[in-house]
């Protein structure tokens, strides 16, 4: 049995026709945050933030389409919009999110992701600002700008982006020849020693470590074709907004890595393009940084959320 975050209750929640979410909740009161995970990993990620936030918030950690114990639609086999499926758009992603808020009776919340969910959550304060009062993003830059600053030999960290933004075929062969080794590969090279349970512990306890890599094998056609949406139908969606001047108009916070010195670019100034009213900060921890850090994550959050647009 995998494991959950102790004390939240589990729905499965419709969000499109055919597609149901995995849903944990928790906690009452105070503005409601929606916390979205990453890559390779399921809503588990969030449960040290999570647990602190529900004293006085209602937290909600759902799996991503096509992740976890979510539903997994298969790719669109036609392009629909702008030569590209909308399967995992991340515009289609974060009306999922929206949905899933709005069946539990929250219109208006808070929204928080870290990597893949973090791209989700800039989608959705981009689509839906009425809905969407806070955003939280956790080590990645959006989308657009993910593409723009990789080049050359630095390039070579974000192998597994251009694997997976290859066409229908190989991607899911070779990675589904290998799953273990391919996405456990990123949970080792992305955590630093240590981490959420103690110095001396493994910032990925064994059976949360044994739940992502099930769920990621389970999951690999959807998990690449999230990863080929944002080479394609994403990219799209991003210079639209660029072009139009739409920008995330409420409060934004985003920890990251000092990775921006390393590929030579200015993190904080990308974000500030995006979001006027922005909190950059860096962190000393690797990239799964809820699991390694979570008082300075939860900290993060609950600055965050003082805030007024």
């Amino acid at each position: 049995m995998s494991p959950t975050i102790p004390g939240f209750a589990y729905h499965r929640i419709p969000v499109a026709a055919d597609v149901s979410l995995n849903v944990a909740v928790e906690g009452s009161g105070g503005t409601p945050v929606v916390l979205l995970h990453g890559f390779p990993q399921t809503h588990l990620m969030w449960r040290h933030v999570a647990a602190d936030l529900a004293a006085d918030h209602t937290v909600i950690c759902p799996d991503l389409r096509g992740y976890g114990a979510s539903d997994k639609p298969a790719e669109a086999a036609e392009p629909t919009e702008a030569g590209h499926p909308t399967t995992y758009s991340k515009r289609t992603m974060a009306a999922d999110v929206v949905a899933v808020a709005r069946e539990l009776g929250h219109d208006r919340f808070a929204l928080v992701g870290h990597d893949r969910g973090a791209l989700v959550a800039v989608r959705a304060g981009l689509d839906h600002p009425g809905t969407v009062t806070h955003l939280g993003s956790l080590d990645v830059l959006p989308t657009l700008d993910m593409w723009d600053v990789m080049h050359g030999t630095s390039a070579a960290v974000g192998f597994h982006l251009y694997l997976m933004a290859q066409p229908p075929g190989l991607p899911e062969e070779l990675i589904g020849a290998a799953p273990d080794a391919f996405f456990g590969h990123f949970l080792d090279l992305w955590a630093r020693d240590g981490g959420a349970e103690g110095a001396e512990a493994p910032v990925f306890p064994d059976d949360v470590r044994a739940a992502y890599l099930k769920a990621s094998r389970e999951a690999v056609p959807s998990i690449v074709a999230d990863y080929r949406a944002s080479a394609g139908i994403d990219v799209a969606h991003d210079l639209a907004d660029r072009e139009s001047g739409n920008k995330l108009r409420m409060p934004v916070s985003v920890l990251q890595q000092d990775w921006g010195a390393a590929l030579g670019f200015d993190a904080a100034a990308l974000w500030a393009a995006w979001a006027p009213d922005l909190v950059h900060s860096t962190v000393s921890c690797g990239h799964f940084m809820a699991e390694e850090a979570p008082a300075e994550v939860t900290k993060a959050i609950r600055d965050l959320l003082t805030r007024t647009g």
